[in-house]
């Protein structure tokens, strides 16, 4: 675990600040959401510190996404939810508050009025295979 100095998960990490753990490993842990939008929201917090998503690589990831995998049977067995929703804000613009890598694991159900406020806008004729174009161009970039 990598201490960056006020970074309110590495002093959870370390043991700094309480929190109510749910599970750990050796690469990651899994903490109740202090502030949740619903009983049983956890956080899935890489333990080496990254800003958030575009600076870890595929081991951290891979790491995170298997501690989510198994908890998100148990959230949702423990909480009696039919449903969860799993994100990741990756910088202030889409809802990063802290910047520490971490995944919201949500329970949900019917009705919860949980809302996601996104507006769902087709592509322009054409559009949506030059954006298709330009990812694939961008990854093939990527070592």
């Amino acid at each position: 675990m990598d201490d960056h100095g006020d970074c309110l998960f590495c002093k959870i990490i370390s043991g700094q600040v309480p929190a109510n753990v749910v599970c750990e490993d050796e690469r990651c842990m899994a903490i109740l959401d202090a502030f949740p939008v619903a009983r049983g929201h956890t956080l899935v917090l890489l333990k080496q510190h990254r800003r958030n998503m575009l600076d870890a690589g595929g081991e951290d990831l891979e790491a995170m996404m298997r501690l989510a995998g198994r908890l998100a049977p148990a959230i949702m067995q423990a909480t009696g939810a039919p449903g969860l929703n799993m994100f990741c804000n990756n910088e202030p613009c889409a809802g990063q508050v802290v910047p520490h890598l971490h995944f919201h694991l949500i329970p949900r159900r019917e009705g919860d009025g949980l809302k996601h406020n996104w507006t769902q806008n087709p592509y322009e004729p054409g559009l949506a295979e030059t954006v298709c174009r330009n990812i694939r161009a961008e990854l093939e970039g990527v070592k």
